[in-house]
């Protein structure tokens, strides 16, 4: 009998109530922090992507896009700034892969066209910057190195060397989708002043 009491009692104890109160609590937090934490979907994490490596690639010097040969023209004569730079860009992937926010990922690989908006200079008549990249994120400001033939490598060996396996064949074919570059064509016209 005594058994039967305790079995049945169970549910006047305080200690169990207490336990109860505890394990419901601790399942309301879990789902509040469950539920606050961040996780973007692929999709949203390549469009933030794509709109950092744009930003970053505009704001930057044109010198630091690495390109040999090609200088960007100055501020004109009698003017406080020097033309913008305005960029297209293709983002082909990231590392790490399996990274599920923007802070996570440290490096990208993709294509870039940029045109410097001087005023009332065309597009077709624009100084361009324009390639394959890779973004180092980790770095302030990141770090942005394009692949460029040398005098002892070939720009296809160069980019072999720089690019992993799976988006070699990538860099060497694609350019700006068409919807990214109406993009920048009306960008750069409204940056030149057309």
């Amino acid at each position: 009998m005594t058994s039967r009491l305790r079995v049945s009692g169970w549910y006047r104890s305080g200690f169990v109530w207490i336990e109860v109160c505890l394990l419901a609590a601790s399942i309301g937090v879990a789902a509040v922090v469950t539920s606050t934490t961040p996780k973007t979907d692929p999709a949203a994490l390549r469009q933030e992507i794509l709109t950092r490596m744009r930003t970053i690639l505009e704001q930057a010097d044109p010198t630091h896009h690495g390109h040999a040969g090609h200088t960007a023209p100055q501020a004109p004569a009698g003017e406080q700034a020097a033309p913008a730079v305005i960029c297209g860009v293709h983002v082909y992937g990231h590392e790490p892969t399996g990274a599920t926010t923007l802070a996570d990922v440290r490096t990208v690989y993709g294509f870039h066209l940029c045109g410097v908006a001087e005023q009332k200079r065309h597009w077709d008549g624009a100084v361009k910057l324009v390639g394959p990249l890779i973004m180092d994120m980790t770095t302030q400001p990141p770090g942005i190195e394009v692949v460029e033939a040398t005098a002892d490598v070939r720009f296809v060996d160069r980019l072999r060397e720089m690019f992993p396996d799976k988006y070699e064949d990538l860099a060497l074919r694609e350019a700006l989708p068409t919807s990214e570059m109406a993009d920048l064509r009306r960008r750069y016209d409204a940056a030149a002043g057309l």
